[in-house]
């Protein structure tokens, strides 16, 4: 069997800044073929930002790839990690609503939705709130929200039983006093205006975070201190709010269970757990459910982007895309 890996580098041929409301503008662009199969790309975090390599899952002879940062990160404004910049009008369903205004600006009537890690979860809101735009999903690494997931990341029963030495340098960024209740000792200090505060708060949550993301270690991309800062921010008011979302909500999947779906997870995802993809898939059969035996969590490892290249493929052959004319 041959290796599925990116296709090769591609440019934006279209991008701009869309007005959301609430003051906010998300910055989006589109690659690959004009007149190809719609399928827009959603980033982790939440805060992530866009990164170059994400147009490369799809072949862009067939697909009209569509990316955007999604509210106050990247290159949407107003960025979360400049002064004074709130996040009430940040949560899961502006982010949802935000995906239907950008697809009405592109003139979309259905797309195909592709997430990672946090962007499983926006994904799965959006299709449940708007099956008939939705053509098909594709989910690597299923993050669900739930209090077994903050439980994981953020106290010393999970993830941190595997990664000591990182969990106690994240750990102890916060004083004993405050360690009953990390995130919220977290959220405090990212918060406060003074840099002095928020900016080693930032740099150890961000350290913490892409401490497991991958079977075996790589180097973590370099960040300035302001990106750093709103990424943890935004981690931060999505994960104390429970993501906005109640719990086990993203699995009644009633109203998208006709969609087609692949779900990739990695066996040794410890960022999200495998789990979470195995709960998804058994109350929803239908979708195909790939377990990668030998990855993490990160979207480009070899097994997972794999299964990855290869549902965007099948569903471009199955679209009748112009590359298979």
């Amino acid at each position: 069997m041959t290796q599925m890996t990116f296709y090769p580098p591609v440019e934006p041929y279209e991008s701009g800044l869309l007005d959301v409301g609430d003051g906010a503008e998300i910055y989006w662009e589109t690659c690959g073929n004009p007149q190809g199969k719609p399928v827009v790309f959603l980033h982790g975090g939440p805060g992530g930002g866009l990164l170059p390599v994400q147009r490369r899952f799809f072949d862009p002879d067939a697909y009209r790839i569509v990316l955007f940062d999604q509210r106050n990160c990247g290159r949407s404004r107003p960025h979360a990690g400049d002064p004074g910049v709130s996040l009430a009008a940040n949560t899961t369903w502006h982010l949802v609503e935000d995906m239907e205004l950008l697809r009405r600006r592109l003139g979309i009537d259905r797309w195909q939705v592709f997430g990672g890690s946090w962007g499983t979860t926006l994904a799965l809101a959006y299709a449940r709130r708007h099956p008939g735009r939705v053509t098909e999903l594709v989910l690597r690494g299923v993050y669900l929200a739930s209090a077994a997931d903050e439980a994981w990341a953020f106290t010393g029963s999970g993830a941190a039983r595997l990664f000591p030495a990182e969990w106690a340098a994240f750990r102890d960024a916060i004083p004993e006093a405050e360690r009953d209740d990390l995130l919220a000792a977290y959220h405090r200090r990212l918060f406060d205006p003074d840099p002095a505060v928020h900016v080693p708060a930032a740099r150890a949550w961000a350290a913490w975070e892409l401490s497991a993301n991958t079977l075996l270690p790589v180097d973590p991309p370099s960040l300035e201190d302001r990106e750093l800062v709103g990424f943890a921010r935004i981690e931060a008011h999505y994960f104390t709010q429970g993501c906005f979302l109640e719990e086990g909500e993203l699995l009644d999947v009633s109203a998208i269970r006709h969609i087609p779906c692949v779900i990739v997870n990695g066996r040794y995802d410890m960022k999200t757990p495998p789990d979470a993809a195995w709960e998804l898939h058994r109350a929803w059969p239908e979708a195909e459910l790939r377990i990668v035996e030998d990855a993490g969590h990160g979207g480009a490892e070899p097994g997972t982007l794999h299964a990855l290249v290869t549902a965007t493929d099948a569903y471009r052959r199955e679209a009748g895309a112009p590359h298979d004319s």
